[in-house]
């Protein structure tokens, strides 16, 4: 049977060991940390695209914990609604986008893992990983153990150890210009639906807020920041962050203060990044997936969905074609312009949350009421429709089954 090892547990591993268990391939997943980091955290959002996905390997997205969160509101720093759109249609059972806490979507997908009977070892970090001449790959942790497989597959995120190792030249995360931030309000009442996210362009920051429930408001902050904070600048700036949040946010006709005001822990700010273009995803019988190849920006809404996605598709190249080798060009001609040509979309999103007088007129006159114009009367999603269908086999790339 052919042996995967998979570095990394956060989203991608786990998916991507139970969709090569569906395949016959067997999958052993290595995780640097150990699970301290459960329960904290920010949230993130799953979109119908990769709860379509999550379905493919049997897995009830509502047993993850999340809330429908199905549309948001585009408002002015005065309140005022500019579009409301929808994040993505509802599938033909009825399911919606989902809000969940990252901590929450990790340990389910780990948890029904370790069900499966997929082993997943903690406290190893990978040191060094090299391919054999008979295709062999032998993996080297910094506790000074060694695995061997047919293939291992770096699924270790935005600042990616394996990334590192078959990529000499690859340039550094880009900074997208904004610092990020967040937190759950307790005890407060805001107006608007539950489960509707309402994103505000302040005029100093980006807020968005969603009501979770009675008294509950989940939230996170765009702060534009011209160049990328150091670690010591982030450090210094984390003690009066609620200070410098309620200044953004003074002069807004929102209820951003009253919400941070409820708010006990707010996490602290960090430089928001993505990946526009890897150049190698693959080499000898080493590949990359999820951030690790293509780290998105938390704007788009879809880091969680596309690595869900690439798991399958992996999976299902690996099941259908003759070789590894051949594998992994099929997945990187299946995947690289879907997922570059959404880190594209996600950046010019970002950069409407960086303000100014003119670029804030043209946005709030021109260019949301087109986007809400546009999305209302759209017949076809090609980022929320895509659709894999696992038994279709992969001949050379894989078919997507509803949008490119």
């Amino acid at each position: 049977m052919t042996r995967a090892l998979i570095i990394g547990a956060g989203i991608t591993g786990p998916v991507t060991a139970m969709a090569l268990q569906k395949a016959g391939i067997d999958a052993t997943v290595y995780e640097a940390y150990d699970r301290t980091a459960d329960g904290v955290g920010a949230y993130l959002n799953v979109a119908v695209n990769g709860l379509a996905a999550l379905q493919v390997l049997d897995i009830d997205p509502s047993s993850l914990g999340g809330f429908d969160t199905p549309h948001l509101e585009l408002c002015d720093a005065k309140g005022k609604p500019l579009a409301r759109l929808p994040i993505g249609r509802a599938t033909e059972d009825g399911l919606v986008s989902q809000t969940i806490m990252r901590s929450d979507l990790y340990v389910g997908l780990r948890d029904e893992a370790t069900r499966r009977g997929i082993d997943i070892q903690w406290g190893k970090r990978l040191a060094k990983a090299t391919t054999r001449a008979d295709g062999t790959v032998v993996a080297e942790f910094t506790d000074g153990t060694i695995a061997e497989g047919d293939l291992l597959i770096g699924a270790d995120g935005l600042n990616s150890p394996t990334r590192a190792l078959i990529n000499e030249d690859c340039p550094a995360p880009r900074y997208t210009g904004l610092l990020n931030t967040g937190g759950y309000a307790h005890g407060i009442d805001v107006d608007g639906e539950q489960g509707v996210f309402r994103m505000v362009f302040g005029k100093r920051a980006f807020f968005a807020y969603v009501k979770r429930g009675p008294g509950e408001v989940w939230w996170f902050a765009n702060v534009p920041k011209a160049e990328q904070a150091t670690d010591a600048e982030l450090a210094e700036l984390a003690p009066r962050w609620r200070e410098e949040l309620n200044r953004l946010f003074a002069d807004d006709d929102i209820p951003a203060l009253d919400i941070i005001a409820h708010t006990e822990d707010i996490a602290p700010p960090w430089n928001t990044c993505d990946m526009p273009k890897v150049p190698t995803w693959h080499r000898g019988s080493i590949i990359l997936i999820g951030d690790a190849a293509h780290a998105i920006s938390p704007t788009s809404g879809q880091g969680a969905s596309l690595a869900i996605e690439d798991g399958i598709v992996l999976a299902k190249c690996l099941r259908d074609t003759p070789s590894v080798p051949a594998a992994f060009a099929a997945f990187e001609q299946a995947r690289r312009t879907r997922v570059e040509k959404l880190i594209a979309q996600a950046k010019r999103t970002s950069d409407h949350k960086i303000p100014n007088a003119f670029s804030r007129l043209i946005r709030d006159k021109i260019i949301m009421p087109l986007v809400a114009k546009a999305a209302n009367r759209a017949t076809k999603d090609w980022v929320h429709d895509y659709r894999l269908d696992w038994d279709s086999p992969v001949t050379g790339h894989v078919t997507n089954q509803a949008a490119a």
